[in-house]
């Protein structure tokens, strides 16, 4: 790369190009992370699903994620296959692979004729998402590790601004899909416990996004070899390859790593919350209605589909505003995002209004870009090259663990607040007001 020049921390200055190409496909990863995440209660419950156990269904992403990504991290930190890419990029092309077929079949879960509410049909569908996320995470995971692999602490702000504008346009992409499609004339309605054509289509059209635009990043980006990455590094050859356990490398985590982990733990509980409950509490506030075939719920299915777009679109606007704070008034900039999605959380449980929810779904953005702007950042200043990816999917544990522990704790909790998805809301404002008092615990670090 002749646009490289010597950095302190060794890794050479990329180009803005390149930085771009590195993170092009997690546009398409993401499209399908928000298809799941947007439409995946909305599914359920037009299928026949008890929205009193959604819970089991939002378990199986975090816990695909949580399991499959130190493993893609462990293993790819060993990898190295010049015909396929390199380290990383065998991984995306064998996630991308397999998300595309599971897309495919999602949205289909209720047209096989299983019938209304069988568990043959529920089961379809629980297994189908838990496939999709075990791809998507293999998807996903490779572009936050060339980030740490490739660029410089100079640039890494920038790459993971990239990554956080990229992520919330393929979620604001994914979010207006089944909105637009029904302006356009595509059916928005469907038998009882069958899915409508707007949300299948936008499953097929997210398929090919994902496909395009990590083709994209396959043939564009060219990984260091594994002496360039330790000389880069400052790190052996060995360094990667020997060792390596996960409890050891927990151990021996920089402070940084636990203390993000903690503020992560609290948003990611909050958020769990948003995902499962947004369409029904929408139904209920606003439709007045909790009977998911009804013209109301699809209806509240695809508003929710456009507060979702606009929680992306604040989340790339804020996120340029994040950017522009200086590295001594970060915890600041962190801790007042979640607040503000704290008060976002809260205000959704007193709004009837469609168009004012617009507002409360803003806030939200807010600290989703916070959340996605600060935590691989000071994760990634604190760790050498060592077992990069395994650190990094080690990491995740700390988005999915505490999704499973909202999920497991919805069965208490959704009856003890009256069976209503609404008051969720109201618990994941306070989690979301914890999140922004725990990031008092954070000291960044940098390893040069």
């Amino acid at each position: 790369m002749s646009q490289e020049n010597s950095q302190t921390a060794g890794l050479p200055t990329l180009s803005s190009s390149m930085i771009w190409m590195i993170n092009f496909g997690f546009l398409g990863v993401q499209t399908a992370f928000t298809l799941q995440s947007s439409q995946m209660s909305r599914i359920f419950q037009t299928i026949g699903a008890d929205p009193n156990n959604l819970g089991w269904f939002f378990i199986l992403p975090p816990l695909a994620g949580l399991i499959v990504q130190p493993i893609i991290g462990y293993y790819s930190d060993r990898t190295w296959a010049p015909k396929l890419g390199g380290r990383r990029l065998p991984y995306l092309l064998l996630g991308t692979i397999v998300a595309v077929i599971v897309m495919l079949l999602l949205p289909n879960s209720g047209s096989f004729g299983f019938g209304y509410g069988s568990l043959a049909a529920l089961w379809f569908g629980a297994i189908t998402v838990a496939f999709l996320d075990l791809s998507s995470n293999v998807a996903m995971q490779p572009f936050k590790m060339m980030v740490g692999d490739m660029v410089n602490d100079d640039q890494k702000s920038y790459a993971y601004g990239v990554q956080s504008f990229l992520s919330n346009t393929g979620a604001v992409l994914a979010a207006i899909f089944p909105f637009l499609l029904t302006l356009m004339g595509v059916a928005n309605k469907a038998p009882k416990g069958v899915v409508p054509q707007s949300v299948i289509i936008s499953f097929y059209v997210g398929a090919a996004l994902l496909v395009i635009t990590s083709l994209f990043t396959i043939f564009r980006v060219h990984e260091y070899d594994p002496a360039t990455y330790a000389k880069y590094h400052g790190i052996s050859e060995a360094d990667n390859k020997e060792g390596g356990n996960w409890l050891t490398l927990l151990r021996h985590a920089p402070k940084a790593f636990w203390t993000v982990t903690l503020v992560q733990f609290f948003c990611w509980f909050a958020f769990q919350y948003l995902w499962t409950y947004s369409a029904g509490a929408i139904a209920s506030n606003v439709w007045g209605t909790t009977n998911a075939s009804s013209v109301g719920y699809q209806d509240a299915g695809n508003w929710y589909g456009v507060l979702a777009a606009v929680q992306s679109i604040a989340a790339v606007i804020w996120s340029y505003v994040l950017a522009k704070v200086p590295n001594k008034y970060h915890k600041l900039g962190y801790a007042g995002s979640l607040l503000l999605g704290a008060i976002g959380f809260i205000s959704v449980f007193y709004i009837h209004d469609k168009w004012t929810l617009i507002i409360s779904y803003t806030l939200v953005g807010i600290a989703w870009a916070g959340m996605n702007t600060y935590p691989l950042t000071i994760v990634t200043n604190a760790l050498s090259g060592k077992h990069m990816g395994t650190y990094l999917g080690l990491f995740n544990g700390s988005i999915c663990l505490p999704q499973i522990v909202a999920s497991l704790l919805s069965f208490v909790l959704f009856p003890m607040l009256g069976g209503s998805q609404v008051h969720m809301f109201l618990l994941g404002g306070v989690v979301m007001i914890l999140a922004a008092l725990s990031v008092g615990t954070i000291h960044e670090t940098y390893v040069r």
